[in-house]
Protein backbone atom coordinates (compact mmCIF):
# COMPACT_ATOMS: atom_id res chain seq x y z
CA UNK A 1 0.00 0.00 0.00
CA UNK A 2 3.08 2.64 0.94
CA UNK A 3 4.15 2.26 -2.77
CA UNK A 4 0.75 3.45 -3.93
CA UNK A 5 1.15 7.09 -3.87
CA UNK A 6 4.70 7.07 -4.80
CA UNK A 7 3.05 4.91 -8.26
CA UNK A 8 0.21 7.43 -9.02
CA UNK A 9 2.49 10.31 -8.53
CA UNK A 10 4.99 9.32 -11.08
CA UNK A 11 1.95 8.33 -13.10
CA UNK A 12 0.84 11.74 -12.64
CA UNK A 13 3.63 13.40 -13.59
CA UNK A 14 3.97 11.31 -16.99
CA UNK A 15 0.38 12.26 -17.40
CA UNK A 16 1.25 15.92 -17.31
CA UNK A 17 4.56 15.93 -19.71
CA UNK A 18 2.28 14.13 -22.64
CA UNK A 19 -0.29 16.05 -22.30
CA UNK A 20 1.88 19.05 -22.93
CA UNK A 21 3.74 17.15 -25.76
CA UNK A 22 0.73 16.55 -27.27
CA UNK A 23 -0.35 20.31 -26.72
CA UNK A 24 2.59 21.45 -28.22
CA UNK A 25 2.09 19.31 -31.15
CA UNK A 26 -1.38 19.97 -31.66
CA UNK A 27 -0.47 23.67 -31.94
CA UNK A 28 2.74 23.27 -34.46
CA UNK A 29 0.49 20.98 -36.70
CA UNK A 30 -2.56 24.21 -36.43
CA UNK A 31 0.02 26.58 -36.94
CA UNK A 32 1.42 27.73 -39.83
CA UNK A 33 4.11 30.28 -38.64
CA UNK A 34 5.60 28.23 -36.08
CA UNK A 35 9.10 29.99 -35.18
CA UNK A 36 6.15 32.39 -33.96
CA UNK A 37 4.77 30.41 -32.21
CA UNK A 38 7.60 29.01 -30.10
CA UNK A 39 8.83 32.63 -29.40
CA UNK A 40 5.46 34.02 -28.63
CA UNK A 41 3.40 31.08 -27.23
CA UNK A 42 5.20 28.16 -26.47
CA UNK A 43 8.98 28.78 -24.83
CA UNK A 44 6.92 31.74 -22.61
CA UNK A 45 4.07 28.93 -21.50
CA UNK A 46 7.27 26.77 -20.79
CA UNK A 47 8.84 29.13 -18.62
CA UNK A 48 6.00 28.84 -16.10
CA UNK A 49 7.09 24.76 -15.58
CA UNK A 50 9.55 23.91 -12.88
CA UNK A 51 12.86 24.05 -14.38
CA UNK A 52 13.75 20.30 -14.84
CA UNK A 53 9.72 19.95 -16.42
CA UNK A 54 10.84 22.26 -18.86
CA UNK A 55 14.09 20.35 -19.61
CA UNK A 56 12.39 17.34 -19.95
CA UNK A 57 9.73 18.48 -22.44
CA UNK A 58 12.49 20.30 -24.56
CA UNK A 59 14.27 16.39 -24.86
CA UNK A 60 11.25 15.06 -25.46
CA UNK A 61 10.08 17.29 -27.78
CA UNK A 62 13.53 16.60 -29.83
CA UNK A 63 13.01 13.05 -29.13
CA UNK A 64 9.94 12.29 -30.98
CA UNK A 65 10.95 15.35 -33.64
CA UNK A 66 7.89 17.35 -32.20
CA UNK A 67 10.09 21.07 -33.23
CA UNK A 68 9.95 22.08 -36.51
CA UNK A 69 12.76 21.24 -38.52
CA UNK A 70 15.20 23.96 -40.32
CA UNK A 71 14.84 24.60 -43.78
CA UNK A 72 17.74 26.94 -43.47
CA UNK A 73 20.44 26.82 -45.91
CA UNK A 74 23.61 27.00 -44.61
CA UNK A 75 26.14 29.87 -45.79
CA UNK A 76 29.20 28.15 -47.15
CA UNK A 77 31.03 30.53 -45.09
CA UNK A 78 29.99 28.93 -42.17
CA UNK A 79 31.29 25.36 -43.57
CA UNK A 80 34.83 24.06 -41.53
CA UNK A 81 36.42 20.69 -40.93
CA UNK A 82 35.73 19.41 -37.61
CA UNK A 83 38.67 17.44 -36.78
CA UNK A 84 38.63 15.37 -40.05
CA UNK A 85 34.61 15.33 -40.88
CA UNK A 86 33.00 18.22 -43.03
CA UNK A 87 30.03 20.21 -41.24
CA UNK A 88 28.12 23.44 -42.53
CA UNK A 89 28.32 24.92 -39.81
CA UNK A 90 30.08 25.84 -36.41
CA UNK A 91 27.37 25.67 -33.85
CA UNK A 92 26.76 22.37 -31.55
CA UNK A 93 24.65 21.50 -28.70
CA UNK A 94 26.79 21.39 -25.62
CA UNK A 95 26.72 18.47 -23.12
CA UNK A 96 24.14 18.59 -20.46
CA UNK A 97 20.91 18.98 -22.45
CA UNK A 98 20.90 15.56 -24.32
CA UNK A 99 23.02 13.85 -21.31
CA UNK A 100 21.83 10.23 -22.35
CA UNK A 101 21.57 10.06 -26.53
CA UNK A 102 17.88 10.27 -26.61
CA UNK A 103 16.67 13.35 -28.56
CA UNK A 104 19.79 12.91 -31.51
CA UNK A 105 17.47 12.91 -34.40
CA UNK A 106 15.67 15.90 -33.34
CA UNK A 107 18.86 18.06 -32.81
CA UNK A 108 19.83 17.07 -36.21
CA UNK A 109 16.79 18.47 -37.67
CA UNK A 110 17.13 21.96 -35.99
CA UNK A 111 20.59 22.62 -37.65
CA UNK A 112 22.88 21.66 -35.09
CA UNK A 113 26.68 21.33 -36.71
CA UNK A 114 27.44 18.86 -34.18
CA UNK A 115 25.84 17.56 -31.51
CA UNK A 116 27.39 16.68 -27.92
CA UNK A 117 25.74 14.12 -25.28
CA UNK A 118 26.73 13.42 -21.78
CA UNK A 119 28.13 13.24 -19.55
CA UNK A 120 27.84 9.69 -19.76
CA UNK A 121 29.02 7.01 -16.56
CA UNK A 122 30.07 3.58 -17.27
CA UNK A 123 27.02 2.48 -14.58
CA UNK A 124 24.03 4.23 -14.38
CA UNK A 125 23.91 6.07 -11.88
CA UNK A 126 21.03 8.73 -10.30
CA UNK A 127 21.52 12.17 -10.23
CA UNK A 128 21.40 14.77 -7.23
CA UNK A 129 17.94 14.89 -5.11
CA UNK A 130 15.44 17.18 -6.68
CA UNK A 131 15.62 20.46 -7.19
CA UNK A 132 18.69 20.49 -8.89
CA UNK A 133 18.04 22.86 -11.85
CA UNK A 134 17.05 26.55 -11.11
CA UNK A 135 16.40 29.21 -13.50
CA UNK A 136 17.67 33.03 -12.97
CA UNK A 137 15.17 34.30 -15.59
CA UNK A 138 16.23 38.17 -15.14
CA UNK A 139 19.98 37.27 -15.69
CA UNK A 140 19.24 34.94 -18.68
CA UNK A 141 21.07 31.78 -16.56
CA UNK A 142 20.64 28.86 -15.04
CA UNK A 143 22.12 26.55 -11.62
CA UNK A 144 22.22 23.30 -11.79
CA UNK A 145 23.64 20.62 -9.88
CA UNK A 146 22.46 17.21 -12.05
CA UNK A 147 25.58 15.06 -10.36
CA UNK A 148 25.41 13.30 -13.80
CA UNK A 149 22.39 11.26 -13.95
CA UNK A 150 22.93 8.70 -16.13
CA UNK A 151 22.08 5.72 -17.92
CA UNK A 152 25.48 4.23 -18.44
CA UNK A 153 27.83 3.05 -21.32
CA UNK A 154 25.82 0.17 -22.16
CA UNK A 155 22.33 1.68 -22.91
CA UNK A 156 23.57 4.96 -24.25
CA UNK A 157 26.13 2.58 -26.55
CA UNK A 158 22.80 0.85 -27.51
CA UNK A 159 20.81 3.93 -28.30
CA UNK A 160 23.85 5.77 -30.49
CA UNK A 161 24.34 2.42 -32.80
CA UNK A 162 20.73 2.54 -33.65
CA UNK A 163 20.64 5.81 -34.71
CA UNK A 164 24.04 6.16 -36.12
CA UNK A 165 23.35 3.28 -38.12
CA UNK A 166 20.71 4.66 -40.36
CA UNK A 167 21.53 6.02 -43.66
CA UNK A 168 19.34 9.26 -43.30
CA UNK A 169 21.35 10.12 -40.08
CA UNK A 170 24.18 12.15 -41.33
CA UNK A 171 25.31 14.16 -38.06
CA UNK A 172 28.69 14.56 -36.46
CA UNK A 173 27.94 13.07 -32.38
CA UNK A 174 31.17 12.93 -29.74
CA UNK A 175 30.49 11.67 -26.15
CA UNK A 176 31.00 13.54 -22.83
CA UNK A 177 32.68 11.04 -20.67
CA UNK A 178 31.96 11.24 -16.90
CA UNK A 179 33.30 8.92 -13.96
CA UNK A 180 30.82 7.62 -11.56
CA UNK A 181 30.64 8.77 -8.22
CA UNK A 182 31.29 5.70 -6.58
CA UNK A 183 34.22 4.81 -8.38
CA UNK A 184 37.52 4.40 -6.12
CA UNK A 185 39.05 4.21 -9.88
CA UNK A 186 38.09 6.87 -12.06
CA UNK A 187 40.59 6.65 -14.44
CA UNK A 188 39.61 3.11 -15.31
CA UNK A 189 35.53 5.12 -15.73
CA UNK A 190 37.29 7.10 -18.73
CA UNK A 191 39.33 4.21 -19.95
CA UNK A 192 35.96 2.40 -20.23
CA UNK A 193 34.02 5.35 -22.35
CA UNK A 194 37.29 5.58 -24.76
CA UNK A 195 36.59 1.49 -25.19
CA UNK A 196 32.87 1.52 -25.33
CA UNK A 197 32.45 4.80 -27.48
CA UNK A 198 35.26 5.56 -29.34
CA UNK A 199 34.61 2.75 -32.19
CA UNK A 200 31.17 4.54 -32.52
CA UNK A 201 31.31 8.07 -32.43
CA UNK A 202 33.23 11.49 -33.80
CA UNK A 203 34.91 13.02 -30.86
CA UNK A 204 35.08 11.92 -27.38
CA UNK A 205 35.53 14.75 -24.42
CA UNK A 206 37.67 14.02 -20.78
CA UNK A 207 35.14 15.72 -18.37
CA UNK A 208 36.71 16.47 -15.28
CA UNK A 209 36.36 19.53 -13.89
CA UNK A 210 32.46 19.38 -13.66
CA UNK A 211 31.18 21.75 -10.40
CA UNK A 212 27.70 20.57 -10.30
CA UNK A 213 29.15 17.61 -8.31
CA UNK A 214 31.08 17.28 -5.27
CA UNK A 215 33.87 15.17 -4.50
CA UNK A 216 35.08 14.88 -7.83
CA UNK A 217 38.66 14.94 -8.70
CA UNK A 218 39.74 18.06 -9.86
CA UNK A 219 41.73 18.98 -13.02
CA UNK A 220 43.96 21.25 -11.04
CA UNK A 221 45.73 18.24 -9.77
CA UNK A 222 48.51 17.63 -12.45
CA UNK A 223 50.04 14.62 -11.54
CA UNK A 224 46.29 13.23 -11.55
CA UNK A 225 45.94 14.99 -14.96
CA UNK A 226 48.39 13.66 -16.49
CA UNK A 227 47.83 10.03 -15.44
CA UNK A 228 44.41 10.26 -16.77
CA UNK A 229 45.37 11.97 -19.89
CA UNK A 230 48.15 9.25 -20.57
CA UNK A 231 45.49 5.99 -20.00
CA UNK A 232 43.14 7.68 -22.64
CA UNK A 233 45.47 8.20 -25.13
CA UNK A 234 47.13 4.80 -24.94
CA UNK A 235 42.87 2.72 -24.37
CA UNK A 236 42.49 5.43 -28.13
CA UNK A 237 45.95 3.19 -29.60
CA UNK A 238 44.61 -0.44 -28.53
CA UNK A 239 41.14 0.17 -30.28
CA UNK A 240 43.73 -0.08 -33.74
CA UNK A 241 41.23 1.90 -35.84
CA UNK A 242 42.35 3.34 -38.73
CA UNK A 243 41.24 6.76 -37.80
CA UNK A 244 41.62 7.84 -34.37
CA UNK A 245 39.32 9.30 -32.20
CA UNK A 246 39.32 12.60 -31.15
CA UNK A 247 40.01 13.06 -27.63
CA UNK A 248 39.30 16.74 -26.17
CA UNK A 249 39.60 18.29 -22.54
CA UNK A 250 36.99 19.98 -21.21
CA UNK A 251 37.89 23.32 -18.74
CA UNK A 252 36.54 24.90 -16.10
CA UNK A 253 36.22 28.52 -16.36
CA UNK A 254 37.75 29.26 -12.65
CA UNK A 255 41.34 28.28 -13.32
CA UNK A 256 43.92 30.73 -12.39
CA UNK A 257 46.61 31.64 -15.08
CA UNK A 258 49.29 29.33 -13.31
CA UNK A 259 46.35 26.85 -13.64
CA UNK A 260 45.98 27.43 -16.99
CA UNK A 261 49.48 27.38 -17.45
CA UNK A 262 50.18 23.78 -16.22
CA UNK A 263 47.37 22.47 -18.45
CA UNK A 264 49.16 23.86 -21.22
CA UNK A 265 52.23 22.26 -20.33
CA UNK A 266 51.02 19.42 -19.90
CA UNK A 267 48.78 18.67 -23.12
CA UNK A 268 52.24 19.69 -24.86
CA UNK A 269 53.61 16.13 -23.55
CA UNK A 270 52.99 13.62 -26.84
CA UNK A 271 51.54 11.32 -23.92
CA UNK A 272 49.18 12.97 -22.91
CA UNK A 273 48.07 14.90 -26.52
CA UNK A 274 44.35 15.74 -26.89
CA UNK A 275 43.09 17.22 -30.03
CA UNK A 276 40.84 19.94 -28.97
CA UNK A 277 39.71 21.61 -25.48
CA UNK A 278 36.38 22.54 -24.83
CA UNK A 279 36.07 26.36 -22.94
CA UNK A 280 34.94 26.02 -20.76
CA UNK A 281 32.07 24.11 -18.27
CA UNK A 282 29.76 25.96 -15.68
CA UNK A 283 31.34 28.21 -12.72
CA UNK A 284 30.50 28.19 -9.41
CA UNK A 285 31.22 31.84 -9.72
CA UNK A 286 28.49 34.16 -8.67
CA UNK A 287 29.42 37.84 -9.91
CA UNK A 288 26.97 40.25 -10.60
CA UNK A 289 23.48 38.26 -10.88
CA UNK A 290 19.95 39.83 -10.09
CA UNK A 291 18.50 37.27 -8.69
CA UNK A 292 20.65 37.05 -5.07
CA UNK A 293 18.01 34.40 -3.62
CA UNK A 294 18.79 31.60 -6.46
CA UNK A 295 22.45 32.77 -6.41
CA UNK A 296 22.97 30.80 -2.98
CA UNK A 297 21.98 27.30 -4.79
CA UNK A 298 25.16 25.78 -4.97
CA UNK A 299 25.94 23.90 -8.28
CA UNK A 300 27.49 25.10 -11.71
CA UNK A 301 26.18 28.77 -13.46
CA UNK A 302 25.71 28.52 -16.95
CA UNK A 303 24.05 31.04 -19.00
CA UNK A 304 24.59 35.07 -19.80
CA UNK A 305 26.40 35.96 -16.82
CA UNK A 306 29.40 33.63 -17.80
CA UNK A 307 30.11 34.77 -21.56
CA UNK A 308 32.71 36.98 -20.95
CA UNK A 309 34.80 34.99 -18.34
CA UNK A 310 34.48 32.07 -20.94
CA UNK A 311 35.48 34.27 -23.79
CA UNK A 312 38.47 35.53 -21.49
CA UNK A 313 39.75 32.04 -20.70
CA UNK A 314 39.46 30.81 -24.96
CA UNK A 315 41.88 33.92 -25.25
CA UNK A 316 44.27 32.58 -22.80
CA UNK A 317 44.33 29.02 -23.34
CA UNK A 318 44.81 30.14 -27.47
CA UNK A 319 47.66 32.44 -26.10
CA UNK A 320 48.88 29.88 -24.20
CA UNK A 321 49.04 27.12 -26.82
CA UNK A 322 49.90 29.55 -30.01
CA UNK A 323 46.71 28.34 -31.58
CA UNK A 324 48.08 24.79 -32.14
CA UNK A 325 44.76 22.98 -30.71
CA UNK A 326 41.21 23.56 -32.23
CA UNK A 327 38.67 24.79 -29.20
CA UNK A 328 35.08 24.31 -29.28
CA UNK A 329 33.79 27.51 -27.44
CA UNK A 330 30.85 27.50 -24.89
CA UNK A 331 29.18 29.80 -22.63
CA UNK A 332 26.51 32.58 -22.70
CA UNK A 333 25.98 32.73 -26.39
CA UNK A 334 22.66 33.60 -27.72
CA UNK A 335 23.52 35.60 -30.99
CA UNK A 336 25.88 35.84 -33.95
CA UNK A 337 27.29 38.65 -32.31
CA UNK A 338 28.53 36.16 -28.92
CA UNK A 339 29.27 33.46 -31.51
CA UNK A 340 31.66 35.59 -33.46
CA UNK A 341 32.92 37.31 -30.32
CA UNK A 342 34.29 33.41 -29.61
CA UNK A 343 35.42 33.07 -32.77
CA UNK A 344 37.41 35.90 -32.52
CA UNK A 345 39.32 35.03 -29.40
CA UNK A 346 40.53 31.31 -30.67
CA UNK A 347 37.92 29.19 -30.61
CA UNK A 348 37.02 27.64 -34.10
CA UNK A 349 33.35 25.85 -32.86
CA UNK A 350 31.18 27.21 -30.55
CA UNK A 351 28.09 25.76 -28.64
CA UNK A 352 24.94 26.49 -26.83
CA UNK A 353 22.94 25.12 -23.94
CA UNK A 354 21.41 27.54 -21.51
CA UNK A 355 19.75 30.19 -24.74
CA UNK A 356 18.30 27.65 -26.34
CA UNK A 357 16.42 26.32 -23.31
CA UNK A 358 15.51 30.07 -22.96
CA UNK A 359 14.60 30.81 -26.90
CA UNK A 360 13.48 27.77 -28.20
CA UNK A 361 14.68 25.81 -31.54
CA UNK A 362 14.68 28.86 -34.09
CA UNK A 363 17.58 29.98 -32.28
CA UNK A 364 20.09 28.29 -34.09
CA UNK A 365 19.29 29.03 -37.47
CA UNK A 366 18.90 32.87 -36.04
CA UNK A 367 22.87 32.36 -34.68
CA UNK A 368 23.85 30.93 -38.06
CA UNK A 369 21.98 33.71 -40.69
CA UNK A 370 23.76 36.40 -37.96
CA UNK A 371 27.06 34.54 -37.43
CA UNK A 372 27.38 34.44 -41.72
CA UNK A 373 26.80 38.21 -41.65
CA UNK A 374 29.37 39.26 -39.48
CA UNK A 375 31.87 37.20 -40.86
CA UNK A 376 30.99 38.97 -44.14
CA UNK A 377 30.88 42.12 -42.97
CA UNK A 378 34.55 41.70 -41.02
CA UNK A 379 36.15 40.83 -44.55
CA UNK A 380 36.71 37.26 -43.91
CA UNK A 381 35.64 34.34 -46.65
CA UNK A 382 35.34 31.77 -44.43
CA UNK A 383 35.10 31.19 -40.50
CA UNK A 384 38.27 29.03 -40.47
CA UNK A 385 39.78 32.79 -41.37
CA UNK A 386 38.60 34.49 -38.56
CA UNK A 387 39.08 31.95 -35.77
CA UNK A 388 41.91 34.07 -33.19
CA UNK A 389 41.65 37.06 -35.51
CA UNK A 390 41.01 39.44 -32.47
CA UNK A 391 42.51 37.32 -29.15
CA UNK A 392 44.29 39.71 -27.68
CA UNK A 393 41.59 42.38 -27.27
CA UNK A 394 40.21 39.48 -24.76
CA UNK A 395 43.01 38.53 -22.76
CA UNK A 396 43.12 40.60 -19.17
CA UNK A 397 45.14 43.72 -19.05
CA UNK A 398 48.14 43.25 -17.20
Amino acid sequence: MAQQPKRYSRMRKLGIMMTGITAVYMGLTAYENQDSLFRTFVMPAMRLLPAETNHNLAVMACKYRIYPASNYMDDSNLQTSFFGRLISNPIGIAAGFDRNGQALNGLKDLGFGFIEIGSVTPMAQRGSPKPRIFRLSEDRAIISRYGSDSDGHQVVMQRLRKVLARNDFKAVVGVNLGSNRSSTTPTRDYVSGVKTFGPLVDYLVVNVTNPKSRGQHSVENKKRLIELLTAVNRARTDLNQRRKVPILLKLSPDMTLDEMKEIASVIALKKCHVDGLVVSNTTSARENLSDSKMASENGGLSGAPLRERSTRLIAQMYDLTKGSIPIIGVGGISSGRDAFEKIEAGASFVQIYTAFVYEGPDLVDRIKEDLSLRISEAGFANIRDAVGSNYKQYLPSK
